[in-house]
Formats: C-alpha cells, sequence, structure tokens
C-alpha cells in the first residue's frame, strides 16, 4: 500500500482554509458541503467523489442553521473529511470511483459533523478571548496589534479542522485492504446504498423546506431520485 503523502497535505491544506472560511474569514460559500467537497475531489484527482459525497451531504444538511446558542453540526467538516477518504480510497484502489467507496466513505465519516460541533465549542471560548482583546487594542488606537490578534485567532481552526481532514485523507489509503476482502456481495449492497441515502437526503432536503406541502414534496424528491439511478444503472448494464 503506497500512501500519496501529497493528497493528504492537499486535504489539509483544503480542510484547514474552508474551515477558516466557514468562521471568519470571506465566507463566500465555499464552506458549504457541495463546493467543498467537490473542490476536495479536485484537489485530490477525483472529482466524481467529491462531486458524489457533496451533493448527497448538501441535500443532507440543506436545513440546518445555528439559531442563538444552538450550534449544527459541522457540516463542512462531515463534507471535506468524507470526500477525502472517498478519493484516496479511490486512488488506492487503482479502479474508478464507485458508489459503493462513496457509500463506505460516507456511512464511516458522517459522523464528522458532531465532532467538528464539540471542535466549534471548544475554540469558541478562545475565540471569543481573543476578539475582546483584539477590540480592547483598536479602541486604544493600536489598529496593527488588533489584526495581528484577530488573524492569530483563525490558526486554531485552519489547524484543528486541516488536521482531522488530513487523517481522512490518510485513512482512505488504510481502507483499500479492508474493501478488497469485502464479499461482492456486500460492495453491490454498498453500491445500491448509496442512492438509498440520497433518496432519504432528498426527502430531508424538502421536509426542511417547511412548505405547506412539505411531505408531499419529500416523496417525490425521494421517489424522482430514486427512479434516475434506477435507470441510470439499468443504462450502465451490458
Amino acid at each position: 500500500m503506497n500512501v500519496g503523502w501529497t493528497q493528504v497535505a492537499l486535504a489539509c491544506l483544503w480542510g484547514g482554509l474552508v474551515a477558516v472560511e466557514r468562521k471568519a474569514f470571506l465566507q463566500a460559500m465555499l464552506s458549504r458541503p457541495l463546493v467543498a467537497a467537490t473542490f476536495m475531489g479536485a484537489l485530490l484527482g477525483d472529482v466524481g467523489s467529491g462531486l458524489s459525497v457533496g451533493m448527497l451531504l448538501e441535500l443532507f444538511y440543506l436545513g440546518t442553521a445555528n439559531l442563538g446558542a444552538s450550534l449544527p453540526e459541522n457540516d463542512t467538516l462531515a463534507a471535506t473529511g468524507t470526500a477525502a477518504a472517498a478519493a484516496t480510497l479511490t486512488a488506492a484502489t487503482g479502479a474508478g470511483s464507485t458508489p459503493a467507496i462513496w457509500s463506505l466513505a460516507v456511512l464511516l465519516f458522517i459522523g464528522l459533523g458532531r465532532v467538528g460541533r464539540r471542535l466549534d465549542r471548544l475554540l469558541e471560548g478562545y475565540s471569543a478571548r481573543l476578539a475582546r482583546v483584539a477590540l480592547s487594542s483598536a479602541e486604544a488606537g493600536n489598529l496593527t496589534r488588533a489584526m495581528r490578534q484577530n488573524l492569530w485567532g483563525m490558526w486554531p481552526h485552519f489547524v484543528g479542522y486541516g488536521a482531522l481532514t488530513g487523517a481522512c485523507a490518510l485513512a482512505g489509503f488504510f481502507l483499500e485492504p479492508v474493501l478488497a476482502v469485502l464479499p461482492q456481495g456486500l460492495v453491490r449492497g454498498l453500491a445500491w446504498a448509496y442512492p438509498a441515502m440520497a433518496c432519504v437526503a432528498a426527502a430531508i432536503a424538502a421536509q426542511s423546506s417547511h412548505a405547506k406541502r412539505a411531505p408531499l414534496f419529500a416523496g417525490l424528491a425521494a421517489a424522482g431520485v430514486t427512479v434516475a439511478v434506477v435507470l441510470s444503472q439499468l443504462q450502465e448494464r451490458p
């Protein structure tokens, strides 16, 4: 098994950048699951895995919101970590990206959303303290120091989330021997699990719209995704 350390480093870099973009800098929606995961796949040479993971998680987390003191799960970390693992697992197998790989990555790494929420809470106190210090410096007329303190407050997010994303990329390489020994029946089941999860995610996205007919829209969305995936699978069969 050859570990692609360049891919791990790129995963660390992008995971840290979008974590900072999500909280403190730019906030141009680059941290949304669809964008973050697709860019991750492109950086690691597997746009297919990044896009497929990103679409599913974008739908799954579409209804989350930051309301008052209630923090949602960190959808950015879930997206970048899952996409990184899927891309490196694909690279390790030497074959093309498959729904089985996407499903395995999602099942193993979607829990990163909760891990990210815990880390968000841990870093909130540190960031708040630095913000107060920076404000005091600005009020005292020392703008250079205030800017430096604000920039320093971003580093824990960059380092923490970057390290977690890099660990997911590294884990993808170590999952290849596991995938290789799985029974073919289980691999086929994982392949069909992806469209099933996509249907559930589409239903959740429609339900979270809070429209008057949200249950109807949720059912139609799930049915539409199911039909599209089944037709696609049938066309790919020889």
